[in-house]
């Protein structure tokens, strides 16, 4: 049965992309011991290169709605990965930063990560990935705006 409407879809074609993206993040991650998810990676090492970051902040720095990066940081604080602070001018806010397990933990994945990476782009040529690469940020960096959590937040 073919599906040449939908198959020929950009959003579609992105949407099976991504799926494809996690299962490899996934499966690298498992292989080498790592439960975690690409969600919770991005939200580890965006928060260990930002110590003490708050969590508006970082769902506008990432791209993440506030309510799926509250449970992503829920998951990372249960994993004992990242720490939860009241400010000391304002302690309605919380500040986040990376445990030393945290620390470890991005470390240690790195290359776990990067083998997903490489495996996501394999089927391209070396010149293919770059040009996919370039034009892929491009379609992302354009159609920000449309996004229902924008990097850079609202007014982005």
């Amino acid at each position: 049965m073919a599906l040449t409407k939908i198959y020929s879809k950009p959003g579609h074609l992105i949407r099976r992309c991504q799926q494809i993206a996690v299962a490899l993040f996934i499966e690298e991650a498992s292989a080498g011991g790592f439960d975690i998810t690409p969600v919770q990676y991005a939200a580890l090492v965006a928060i260990e290169e930002n110590p003490g970051i708050e969590a508006t902040t970082l769902s506008a720095l990432l791209a993440f709605d506030r309510s799926t990066l509250g449970d992503v940081i829920e998951r990372l604080v249960g994993k004992r990965l990242v720490e939860r602070a009241p400010d000391p001018q304002d302690r309605r806010v919380k500040r986040l930063t990376a445990t030393a397990e945290g620390a470890r933990t991005a470390a240690a994945i790195e290359p776990a990560v990067e083998r997903a990476q490489a495996r996501i782009l394999a089927p391209l040529a070396a010149a293919d990935r770059k040009r996919f690469l370039a034009l892929l940020g491009q379609v992302v960096d354009i159609n920000n705006i449309h996004s229902r959590a924008p990097v850079g937040g609202a007014g982005a």
